[in-house]
């Protein structure tokens, strides 16, 4: 896992350029840098995408509603294929003898079923079977990814991303059906902790397998049953009455990465002492010693940056490792 007093990012980068958004990420985040997301390229570089690309076994293409599961892979399928390739090839250039934790990212099972329609219409998630086979085949495909990751950066200590967004409503069965006039049923904890680890098993011996969720009320239980080695959070949204889940996770040496620094440009910008002073009272509301909690904490964006301008994407990643440095080292006050 990361160093003291690292920041990362959650994935996504604004524009089109692949090869600058990686340089940007390389050179801002020389603790843990990540693989970038440009949604705005197309459909097959959002966060869906770059899973749908991952897929083994299964195939599917794009329509107006969005992905759908097919017999064979469509052409978005295959670009989605060829784009994360080509990807890959640019940060194998860009981080030649790179040396260190560098993070990838997936969508996770449930935020795909939940997001992906069958053949027949409707989501993944209405479909238990349906949404077994996407699960397994996701796994499968992140494997050979990290794999193919760690033979093109052999000197990186692999960390694994699993965005499930949409998990706590999958839960309370919130996700709306394809009519928008019913609910799927909701899913049991057992079930939903047994299907991401699933995912998160297929690397946890080559990687590290860290659960990104930006919803309020995130789903603790199913995450550490799972086997999440660290839970990424928008900060804001953890309510008080959660302190005591946090400060058990980190007492038993899971991490929690702290969501603190806008994702859309702000005004104004937050000057650092005050992310720091932020950052350094839940810390103490959650009897935690910022400079002995190590790796337990690292420090990103509340969310992706496909939003922001490029000029606040690059200042917002310095800022969080700003932000995680002054943190560690316990320091009171900042500059601007």
């Amino acid at each position: 896992m990361p160093p003291t007093g690292v920041a990362t990012g959650i994935g996504s980068m604004p524009g089109e350029d692949f090869a600058e958004a990686t340089r940007v990420v390389l050179g801002q985040l020389t603790g843990l840098p990540h693989l970038p997301e440009l949604p705005a390229r197309s459909a097959a570089a959002s966060m869906t995408g770059r899973a749908v690309a991952m897929l083994v076994e299964l195939g599917a293409d794009l329509q107006p509603a969005g992905w759908r599961l097919t017999d064979a892979p469509g052409r978005d399928h295959k670009r989605a294929r060829s784009l994360l390739g080509q990807d890959l090839d640019v940060v194998e250039e860009l981080a030649e003898g790179y040396q260190g934790p560098f993070k990838v990212q997936v969508a996770g099972p449930w935020t795909l079923a939940a997001t992906v329609e069958r053949p027949r219409g409707d989501r993944a998630l209405a479909d238990h079977g349906a949404r077994r086979e996407l699960a397994q085949s996701l796994a499968e495909g992140l494997r050979a990814h990290v794999d193919d990751v760690r033979r093109r950066l052999p000197g990186a200590e692999l960390v694994v991303q699993v965005d499930e967004p949409a998990l706590p409503a999958v839960l309370t069965g919130s996700v709306p059906t394809a009519s928008g006039f019913s609910r799927h049923r909701s899913v049991a904890v057992p079930e939903a902790a047994e299907t991401l680890r699933w995912v998160l098993d297929a690397v946890a011996a080559d990687a590290a397998p860290v659960v990104h969720c930006c919803a309020d009320r995130v789903p603790l239980e199913v995450l550490t049953k799972a086997g999440a080695r660290a839970v990424s959070v928008d900060m804001a949204r953890i309510a008080q009455a959660e302190y005591d889940d946090y400060a058990g996770l980190l007492d038993r040496g899971v991490g929690v990465w702290l969501g603190v620094v806008p994702a859309a440009d702000p005004d104004p910008v937050p000057r650092d002492s005050a992310l720091v002073g932020r950052v350094q009272r839940l810390l103490e509301d959650l009897d935690v010693d910022p400079e002995t909690a190590g790796d337990r904490c690292v420090v990103t964006p509340v969310c992706g940056l496909a939003g922001a301008s490029p000029r606040w994407a690059r200042q917002a990643l310095g800022l969080a490792g700003q932000v995680a440095r002054h943190v560690s080292a316990g320091d009171g006050k900042m500059t601007t």
